[in-house]
């Protein structure tokens, strides 16, 4: 695509407003993952009120996959420790922390040649989950990002330019709360 044709001073701004772009590109590309993990974890209150004898009853439902597709690829058996113990059932409590009391919906598919499995979790309640699939849930979390106007970012003739992306907080999206002594695998 041609540059479109204009005077001195209109070349002067695209010039100008290209070298803030490039400025913003490179200061978007050098906020990488590692940069986005320091950021503080803001800590949310539990959204299931129960006391520990509620949460210790033994009547918790245990959750099976709604849909399971098989994989065409073999299962390593040098990682059949791993698998047995990714596979044990654990008691946590699952919450939705954006869409408050809405079930989750997630697919896993952890080990090469383990079929992918499609969960439907039901939310603020005790249940048995695998333990791989609590991982899964208690890892679930974005990055706010916001602009920081207390830094210069860049300035020209024209004046000061003030703002520069930062990450704010990181927050959970979904939570798995363990119940009783965490993660500790179930034989069923």
């Amino acid at each position: 695509m041609a540059a479109p044709k204009v005077n001195s001073a209109g070349q002067k701004e695209l010039d100008r407003a290209d070298e803030q772009f490039k400025a913003f590109d490179e200061q978007v590309k050098s906020m990488t993952v590692d940069h986005m993990n320091k950021a503080p974890v803001l800590e949310t209150e539990p959204q299931t009120k129960m006391s520990n004898r509620e949460l210790n009853k033994d009547d918790a439902p245990y959750i099976k996959p709604l849909r399971s597709i098989n994989s065409k690829e073999p299962f390593n058996e040098k990682y059949r420790a791993q698998h047995t113990e990714a596979w044990k059932y654990v008691k946590c409590v699952v919450e939705n922390n954006e869409i408050i009391g809405e079930s989750v919906e997630v697919w896993t598919k952890r080990f090469a040649g383990d079929p992918a499995h499609f969960w439907k979790i039901p939310v603020n309640k005790p249940v048995y989950i695998p333990k791989l699939l609590a991982d899964q849930l208690s890892q679930c979390s974005y990055h706010r990002l916001s602009m920081d106007q207390s830094q210069i970012s860049s300035a020209d003739g024209m004046g000061t330019y003030m703002g520069s992306m930062v990450v704010d907080h990181t927050k959970h999206r979904i939570d798995a709360r363990p119940v009783g002594f965490g993660f500790v695998g179930m034989n069923r």
